[in-house]
């Protein structure tokens, strides 16, 4: 990874430390300090607050939650700010005691109530001079990510000619908090394999809604290589957007434990499968005979001699152990009766379609190809 201690002629201060025993708990703190005077680490408190989302959450009393980090400046309750795709204005904040506060300093962790909307984890917070500015700036940010992702869908589109036989399950997930977000959309992805593949195509905090419901159904009209299903993490679907679900016929699957969502996927993966082709061997015959008939061919007068040879069948003729021909029965017969099938022990007449090089002491074997549906990945 590149870390070296000072220990070992490094750069990097490790402490040992044990929150359960209290061990080098002053240590720990003394070397951060001592860290920050030596790298002359500041922040000006007097600037415009800037900072990064630790963790954002829907709150059904308190709405869209984040808990942020501040960075720099100070932040205050009723400052207008943007923050990743979204802006909002501080309608309130909390320390991390569960206490309301009025001012946040560099290096305070906050959590943050008042915006539009759910950030991710990782975004960073900066506060702007009034709220019409903040929503100018994040209704520019929502509409390059909408061309973002449709380059990338073109782009997706171009690299994916010749992979047609590749199924794909496209995920749109929402959860409580980003954290679940997180945690859901690795595992899923992880399931991929090379017959089936996995693809969160959208994912975020809150309840189904019904942009949700409607980017399913688009995603999924005229494309038969593909399923698309809306995973609902401890969260549930609006009244709306059930209805419209069940108007558009869109697959919503609600769960709360994670490794019900990972067996529910599998499942539905091996789903869209397509069927395993498998041969069964019907039974073979052995050429005693053969006559030429005219406007039919070669017909080969045979020996049942394991299993039955069946009139729909396919059929391979077999010389000193080597395929020589495969394809179907054309006629079956005992003795001047067409038949469907003759058992083992049972002698009869058959042709082939389009071929009649048959020889004494060839043999016919009689097969079906049977499909099973898929069982595992």
């Amino acid at each position: 990874l590149g870390v070296q201690p000072i220990d070992w002629g490094g750069d990097i201060e490790m402490v040992p430390v044990s929150a359960k025993k209290k061990e080098n708990l002053d240590t720990l703190l003394e070397t951060v300090l001592l860290q920050a005077d030596i790298l002359d680490l500041k922040a000006s408190p007097t600037r415009r607050a800037a900072g990064v989302v630790l963790e954002a959450k829907l709150d059904k009393g308190r709405g869209s939650v984040a808990t942020a980090l501040v960075q720099q400046g100070t932040l205050k309750v009723g400052d207008p700010f943007i923050v990743g795709q979204f802006h909002g204005k501080v309608r309130a904040m909390f320390s991390d005691r569960g206490e309301p506060v009025t001012e946040a300093p560099p290096a305070t962790p906050v959590e943050v109530l008042g915006l539009q909307g759910v950030p991710q984890a990782g975004d960073t917070f900066q506060v702007v001079s009034d709220i019409d500015r903040a929503q100018t700036i994040a209704n520019q940010r929502q509409q390059h990510a909408r061309q973002a992702a449709m380059i990338k869908t073109t782009k997706r589109g171009i690299e994916s000619l010749g992979q047609a036989e590749v199924k794909e399950l496209l995920v749109i997930l929402k959860a409580d908090v980003q954290g679940s977000v997180e945690v859901v959309r690795a595992t899923l992805e992880k399931l991929s394999t090379e017959k089936v593949k996995v693809r969160v195509i959208r994912a975020g905090v809150g309840a189904i809604a019904e942009s949700d419901v409607l980017l399913a159904s688009a995603t999924q009209a005229d494309n038969a290589s593909t399923a698309v299903v809306i995973i609902g993490f401890n969260v549930r679907p609006e009244s709306r957007a059930a209805d419209l679900a069940k108007l558009e016929d869109v697959d919503i699957r609600l769960h709360s434990i994670i490794y019900k969502v990972e067996e529910e996927i599998k499942a539905a993966m091996i789903g869209m499968l397509d069927a395993i082709e498998k041969e069964v061997i019907l039974g073979k015959a052995l050429v005693q005979e053969t006559f030429k008939v005219s406007r039919i061919g070669t017909i080969a007068g045979c020996r049942v001699t394991d299993g039955l040879i069946r009139r729909q069948a396919k059929a391979r003729l077999i010389r000193d152990g080597v395929v020589i021909w495969e394809g179907d029965i054309a006629t079956l017969k005992r003795f001047k009766d067409d038949v469907n099938e003759v058992k083992q022990g049972y002698e009869c007449g058959i042709s082939l379609v389009n071929f009649n090089d048959i020889k004494v002491e060839d043999e016919i074997e009689a097969f079906v190809i049977e499909k099973i549906a898929a069982t595992e990945l």
